[in-house]
């Protein structure tokens, strides 16, 4: 799938993973495991977590560590995919 097809089928997936204070390692298990069982994932960045960064290097990072790719972001959620 190109990402725009992506992008569409993410518009009515729910947040189910939250980045909070405890920040991204806290979530990456988690998070992998989530990219396991579907193929489409939205994390919500919390304010806590977002000092001094951007959303988009957050979500850069998270997909990184889980061997993924950020399909898109907007505001402070970010869709992931394998």
């Amino acid at each position: 799938m190109d990402k725009q097809e992506l992008r569409k089928e993410a518009h009515d997936v729910d947040v189910t993973v939250w980045v909070g204070k405890s920040g991204i390692g806290a979530v990456t298990d988690e998070l992998s495991d989530q990219l396991a069982d579907r193929k489409l994932v939205k994390v919500k960045f919390l304010r806590a977590v977002r000092a001094g960064t951007t959303v988009e290097e957050l979500a850069d990072d998270l997909a990184e560590r889980v061997n993924a790719n950020v399909v898109e972001t907007r505001g402070n959620t970010a869709v992931v995919t394998r």
